[in-house]
């Protein structure tokens, strides 16, 4: 079990209210007609054109505008070091072409930020490696535990499957999740039988029964938002008698499903304390070597202080997050003002 450290205050700031805060603290910082910045600051960034749709909203471009900020598409035909010059580089594409131009890219110009290092992000696209650095986790805290329910990665004959689970010790239901993670296709199996029809390779995961409601836990650098979301109910034991084979879930949750105005149990509702929020953050950012991803957290139902991470995305789908616009700009200023302290004179790397 992972458990964070007792820093900061105690309990989860709801979502609206964090970011209604960001802004609210953005207009007292800034006068009423801010300086101009003394030049662009140019992102470019390789998206699939529905990431670029999801991600690039008009309100995300205007406030970018407005701060000085330019994001600047990269063709994917020409050499990168034939385009720009750019800032930072924001990607979300795969394969191993686009990961070998971009790392010589990151040699010739170490002075670009690339969101993030092609080697790290391959951590999270495996779901059999996703969620080893939560696992390693051991923190003395006494704001929670954090823990990785109990899974196993299968690549074999699917009729063999039964007996690898009960070797393994996984208690049914499983989920049945790809071994790839660019699907978030799902699939519950209530029975031994069922895991025969399932299509290997894939990751078994005990289900955890968590009342429903799913806590995403959005990561831009240091900042953290996080939603409610509804997710798959509960499962008892009349289910397990009444019900036998697989069942298809397109993913666990949905923005269309947000459960921020719903009508909850405040027991299952309430937000993950903040302290091991950002413990847990703070601690997956160094050893991912990753500074735009999300976690998928639930509450174990009947506990107050029991999560499971169930799944990490690296660069998910920010345009669903309150306030995105604000913390992204906000970030991406943030690595700009980094950059200037580096090249302060007298500046070394063990300064604070």
């Amino acid at each position: 079990m992972v458990s964070g450290g007792c820093v900061g205050t105690e309990g989860g700031a709801e979502p609206e209210e964090s970011a209604a805060a960001a802004v609210a603290a953005e207009e007292q910082v800034m006068p009423a007609t801010a300086p101009a910045r003394a030049r662009e600051l140019v992102v470019g960034y390789a998206l699939t054109s529905k990431k670029a749709k999801s991600f690039l909203q008009p309100k995300l471009r205007g406030l970018a505008r407005k701060k000085g900020i330019q994001f600047v598409a990269i063709d994917q035909k020409l050499p990168l070091s034939d385009q720009g010059p750019f800032d930072v580089i924001l990607h979300k594409l795969t394969g191993k072409e686009w990961q070998r131009r971009l790392e010589e890219y990151r040699e010739t110009h170490p002075e670009v930020t690339v969101l993030d290092p092609p080697g790290a992000i391959e951590h999270l696209l495996n779901r059999q490696s996703m969620l080893q650095e939560v696992s390693k986790l051991d923190l003395a805290d006494c704001h929670g535990k954090v823990g990785v329910p109990k899974q196993l990665f299968v690549n074999t004959d699917p009729l063999s499957i039964p007996a690898a689970v009960m070797r393994a010790g996984l208690s049914l239901p499983l989920v049945a999740k790809p071994l790839v993670a660019k699907s978030h296709e799902l699939s519950l199996a209530y029975d031994a039988a069922s895991l025969t029809k399932l299509e290997p390779p894939l990751v078994l995961q005990e289900f955890v029964n968590h009342g429903g409601v799913l806590f995403k836990v959005y990561i831009v650098g240091d900042a953290i938002r996080v939603v409610r979301r509804f997710s798959l109910p509960n499962v008892d034991e009349g289910d397990l008698s009444n019900n036998a084979g697989v069942f298809r879930f397109p993913r666990v949750s949905c923005a269309a499903a947000t459960a921020e105005d719903a009508d909850l149990d405040p027991h299952v509702a309430e937000l993950p304390p903040r302290p091991l929020l950002e413990i847990l953050a703070r601690e997956l950012r160094r050893r991912l070597g990753l500074r735009l991803f999300n976690i998928d957290m639930i509450r174990e139902h009947g506990t107050r202080d029991r999560f499971y991470v169930i799944d990490m995305n690296y660069f998910p789908g920010y345009g669903k997050m309150p306030g995105y616009e604000h913390v992204f700009t906000d970030f991406l200023l943030s690595l700009d003002q980094q950059k200037e302290y580096k090249r302060r004179p007298g500046y070394t790397s063990g300064e604070g």
